[in-house]
């Protein structure tokens, strides 16, 4: 892997991890187009970790609480009632799922996850998931002419429940094409919580997962095309991309729909489909290699 890619790849990463629009996706299907060895499960989970980085500092407040209120709450310090405390204990439940599925389908995740009519149909399948989740959300939040304006939930009213669908729609992500975000935020639309609370919750999900996907794939890094320096580098500018990226993410979810990704991503399935079936781009584009 050259400089150049990897810096290009850094930059999809930052880009696309926090959109629900997918980030393995979009690292997998950079690399095809551009006629690129694919970078790998491992170079994905490694980069991860810089985008991972940037969720730790931009939520850095609400981490630190939730850790002083966990541990105080483990020594009796403070009541396993408070809601901090049990935000920590609801982050460990919802990283139960992708934690088991993940080592049971590592080499599925690997090999046969990556072609590329797979993340076709899970760009077009979970779009349109997105999109019904956001309408009812809406239909929620305006009301209408003979619909009162309904309660959506917050993160007070998060169970453990709820915390281990999160964490199976989280799993889902496993899949290039999903999202992880994009998973878990249409999880967290369909059980009834505002935007706010499912992006939040979806953020704090991710951090015990991704860390330990990047740390377990370490070991792979610096095999075959893609070599340490590249990885380093790229992972840097996923953090520094990753960081602008949240920021803005976490107030456009405030007023704005998600119909725009909707669109996107099932105008890119749609594409990809169009591509590989008229022989133009190969399924398995840059996999031999990669």
């Amino acid at each position: 892997m050259s400089w150049l890619e990897s810096f290009i790849l850094g930059l999809v990463q930052g880009l696309t991890e926090f959109l629900p629009i997918s980030s393995s996706a979009h690292l997998r299907l950079t690399a095809a187009f551009a006629g690129w060895h694919d970078p790998g499960a491992a170079f994905t989970a490694i980069t991860q970790i810089g985008t991972e980085a940037a969720v730790l500092i931009y939520f850095r407040k609400d981490i630190a609480r939730i850790l002083s209120a966990w541990f105080g709450s483990l020594f009796g310090k403070v009541p396993r009632s408070d809601h901090d405390a049990q935000m920590g204990w609801l982050v460990i439940v919802g990283s139960i799922p992708i934690g088991v599925l993940g080592v049971t389908f590592k080499d599925q995740i690997e090999g046969p996850f990556r072609d590329l009519r797979l993340i076709a149909t899970t760009l077009i399948v979970m779009g349109i998931v997105l999109g019904i989740a956001d309408r009812l959300a809406a239909r929620d939040e305006v009301g209408g002419k003979h619909r009162a304006i309904r309660h959506r939930k917050d993160l007070k009213e998060l169970g453990v429940k709820d915390g281990l669908i999160f964490g199976f729609c989280q799993a889902m992500a496993l899949i290039p094409g999903v999202s992880r975000s994009g998973a878990t935020i249409s999880g967290g639309l369909l059980m009834g919580y505002t935007r706010e609370a499912a992006a939040r919750y979806s953020f704090l999900l991710a951090i015990p997962a991704v860390l330990a996907s990047g740390v377990f794939e370490l070991k792979d890094a610096g095999e075959g095309h893609v070599s340490w320096g590249p990885t380093i580098f790229a992972t840097i500018v996923a953090f520094v991309v990753g960081y602008a990226v949240i920021a803005w993410f976490m107030k456009f979810i405030t007023t704005k729909s998600f119909m725009p990704f909707v669109y996107y991503r099932v105008l890119l399935g749609i594409v990809l489909f169009a591509l590989v079936g008229a022989g133009a781009l190969s399924p398995h584009a840059g996999e031999s290699a990669g």
